[in-house]
């Protein structure tokens, strides 16, 4: 194979075996420059996604390294490169994969969670919607691409996060004192109901609701995470203030079923999240229909499109709808989640989706903060 060289290091034409000059790598990063990262909307060699370029002759090998392992477009990119090299003669003699993901917010975030790139609150209006089952399947689908991810239970009063994640145990202690989560499908969990008896309820005023959030942030041994996703209890409340508060949060994911009344909801955690300054991701519909298992036909039980129309009427994006399925009820009681059963369900596939688009949308905000501002004289 022929030795890497930087992007822009000066070389010389080389001869192939018959004499004819041979493909120079700065042919080859000029082809490439022009395939567009869709979602980011500038060029992969300008952002600096290729890495390790070697050429024998008219053959390439190299890596891409994606923004997010979750890239939903990864074979777009694929196709496009392909066709770039194609057109100046070059063939992929391999193409390997590997991601890194930028951090979408940044200042206070890198001094008090240095290791955490990006932190996903995953919100409601009401309870009753599913938004516990749309975190454990966002985090266990993030951590299925590649992803380095944690799960915070941040409803104190209400957590069910251990029994939808088959996560069993107490947690312990790691050298430096701090405690360690449990991990289970991939994911490292943290939650109150580690630390209290089964069955016990947990009454609890804000302050202390607070003080624990605080403390899952601050005294959890979460090492390198790219994304720790963390599930809000309902409404708008001590919960929300501390997080948005305590850290800088990547963004929102706000979840609401079709109905009118699960929609003047979250219109109330939308108002919250942009009084506070946090960025709002999109906009998911859980339980959008129900899809017999006998005859196959869906049946609209909460309604239809309503998530979609607030989407558009608050200029938001629309995550995906997420169908009502028997198989999320049982994996949940049966710790394992949709994206983790054997055979993939319609709202398995929904929820992987859902994955992709929070993890693009997570890279676009981290390119935008890092891309170069142009000054005019």
């Amino acid at each position: 194979m022929g030795e890497a060289r930087p992007w822009g290091a000066a070389e010389s034409p080389r001869r192939g075996e018959r004499g004819a000059m041979a493909t120079t790598e700065s042919a080859v990063m000029q082809a490439l420059a022009t395939v567009q990262e869709p979602e980011l909307g500038r060029d992969i060699v300008t952002l600096e996604m290729v890495k390790e370029l070697t050429l024998e002759g008219d053959q390439a090998s190299f890596m891409i390294e994606l923004t997010t392992p979750a890239c939903p477009l990864k074979d777009v990119i694929e196709r496009d490169i392909r066709g770039a090299l194609d057109g100046i003669g070059v063939t992929v003699a391999e193409l390997r994969w590997g991601s890194k993901v930028r951090r979408a917010s940044a200042s206070t975030q890198e001094r008090l969670l240095p290791g955490i790139r990006n932190i996903v609150a995953v919100a409601s209006g009401k309870g009753g919607v599913g938004k516990s089952t749309v975190s454990v399947n966002l985090a266990v689908a993030l951590a299925q691409s590649g992803a380095r991810v944690g799960l915070l239970d941040a409803d104190i009063t209400g957590p069910n996060l251990p029994q939808m994640l088959g996560a069993t145990g107490s947690p312990k202690s790691s050298a430096g004192g701090k405690i360690e989560p449990i991990e289970r499908h991939g994911v490292k969990l943290i939650s109150i109901q580690f630390f209290v008896p089964e069955g016990q309820p947990i009454v609890w005023r804000g302050p202390l609701i607070g003080g624990a959030i605080q403390q899952f942030l601050r005294d959890v041994e979460w090492g390198d995470l790219d994304y720790l996703v963390v599930d809000l209890p309902p409404g708008t409340s001590d919960a929300q203030l501390t997080l948005a508060q305590a850290v800088p949060i990547a963004g929102a994911v706000l979840v609401t079923t079709p109905q009118d009344v699960a929609l003047s909801d979250v219109t109330k955690a939308l108002a919250m999240f942009r009084r506070m300054n946090v960025p709002i991701l999109g906009i998911v519909e859980n339980m959008s229909a129900f899809a017999c298992p006998h005859c196959g036909e869906l049946t609209e039980i909460f309604g239809r499109g309503g998530a979609e129309r607030l989407a558009k009427e608050e200029g938001l994006d629309h995550l995906g709808r997420i169908p009502l399925e028997m198989a999320v009820r049982q994996g949940g009681d049966a710790g394992i989640p949709a994206v983790a059963q054997r055979e993939e369900g319609p709202a398995a596939a929904a929820l992987k989706e859902l994955a992709g688009q929070v993890a693009a949308r997570l890279a676009v905000r981290a390119a935008s903060e890092s891309a170069p501002t142009l000054t005019v004289a």
